[in-house]
């Protein structure tokens, strides 16, 4: 059994759009309506839980896609913490879930052959695994403070060992709610866990790397949401 978690809880402050970016229209319904509804579809995905703002007015209330269960919690101030809510939540359950996939509401284009893939590799792995893609453009390091300005390069980075890591990413419930609560409550790696596999790692474990598409875009822009209407709407 594969619950999937979807932290949903934040501003998107970067999108610059009035509402939460993950309430964005895209083809006829909000951007996580459409994320709800790809991962709802899996055959293997058996429900959802959503982590909110406590002050959100924007969910639509709903409580089953394709015949799932869809449950929600309240979210944290990072995507760290309405994680490790949402699988605070799902521990109530007797049993709770054995897998948990956590996944980007921001993502909505994610294929059903990379979530295929990322299970069937993650399971026989002991840490679990996350979609991710390699690196392939150039990549530069700016002289220290330079961040969000012209900027000289200090170096060329060595680029053969570097992914973009992606979601779902895919662990054992046990491993990653103890993962979070240890790295949760250090406030030296509390910063680092900018994902899901950060918290694995923090405990000393080594997520799989599982290759998935390019077009499993992160809406962070308005020019990103264009990109994702054009990819779920373009004829395969």
């Amino acid at each position: 059994m594969i619950w999937c978690v979807i932290p949903a809880a934040g501003r998107g402050l970067r999108f610059g759009a009035p509402m939460p970016k993950q309430y964005a229209p895209l083809v006829g319904a909000t951007m996580l309506l459409r994320t709800l509804d790809r991962l709802a579809a899996h055959p293997r995905v058996a429900g959802l839980m959503v982590a909110l703002a406590a002050d959100d007015a924007l969910w639509p209330g709903i409580d089953s896609l394709e015949g799932k269960p869809v449950r929600t919690c309240l979210g944290g101030a990072e995507r760290a913490d309405s994680v490790h809510n949402a699988l605070l939540a799902l521990a109530s359950d007797q049993p709770p879930p054995h897998w948990v996939m956590v996944h980007d509401a921001a993502r909505p284009c994610v294929r059903h052959s990379d979530i295929d893939a990322l299970i069937a590799l993650g399971q026989q792995h002991a840490d679990g695994a996350i979609l991710a893609a390699p690196v392939r453009d150039s990549i530069k390091r700016a002289d220290a403070g330079a961040i969000g300005a012209p900027a000289v390069i200090a170096a060329s980075a060595d680029r053969s060992a570097l992914w973009r890591a992606l979601t779902p990413q895919l662990f054992r419930f046990d491993d990653l709610l103890r993962a979070l609560t240890a790295a949760l409550a250090d406030p030296v790696a509390r910063p680092q866990l900018t994902d899901d596999a950060a918290a694995i790692e923090y405990r000393g474990g080594h997520p799989l790397l599982v290759p998935g598409a390019d077009d499993n875009i992160k809406v962070t822009s308005w020019h990103d949401l264009a990109l994702a209407e054009f990819i779920l709407t373009c004829p395969a």
